[in-house]
């Protein structure tokens, strides 16, 4: 039984592919769904004591949404590239969650600490946005090298179809 479609791709290959994709939407939405989680307790307990603050403090949530979106953008292009993107989302919401739980439970009690809530956030947000960014890097490169080849790959076969009519 032969495991290739062609020289070129063997029969497992979209397995790779589909696995990226499932990477890149799983990762980013476990650290997404941390980020919410963690952020949401934080906004639960300040909550009890300055309900007024509650809208204000829902930014670190919204911020964690956004890491999923970051996957499932990576995942529509289906590439190698999956994976950096998941763990990167992993870990920016992971972050999220943490800088969101330690600050609106800080913001509850002093509110001048909202602008540098903000800031912090920001700063773990751009993990999410750093692995989205490498991951269209990777995946233009990609596109690019699998263009090069299927450009030489049809000039070898010209070549050997030249060589084959005059010999």
């Amino acid at each position: 039984m032969d495991l290739k479609i062609s020289d070129q791709c063997p029969v497992y290959a979209s397995f790779f592919g589909h696995a990226g994709v499932a990477a890149a939407m799983i990762f980013s939405s476990i650290g997404a769904a941390y980020g919410t989680t963690k952020a949401g307790i934080g906004i639960a307990g300040a909550g009890t004591f300055r309900p007024e603050l509650i809208m204000k403090s829902l930014l670190p949530v919204i911020m964690a949404g956004i890491i999923a979106v970051y996957g499932l953008v990576i995942s529509v292009l289906i590439c190698g590239s999956c994976l950096t993107v998941g763990l990167a989302g992993l870990g920016a919401g992971y972050s999220i969650g943490a800088v969101g739980d330690a600050f609106v439970r800080a913001y509850a009690q002093q509110t001048r600490l909202f602008v540098s809530m903000i800031l912090m956030l920001i700063f773990a947000e751009v993990l999410g946005l750093y692995g989205l960014i490498v991951g269209l890097i990777l995946n233009t490169k990609a596109r690019r090298s699998f263009e090069k080849f299927k450009e030489i790959k049809t000039q070898c076969v010209l070549a050997k179809h030249q060589f084959s009519r005059n010999a």
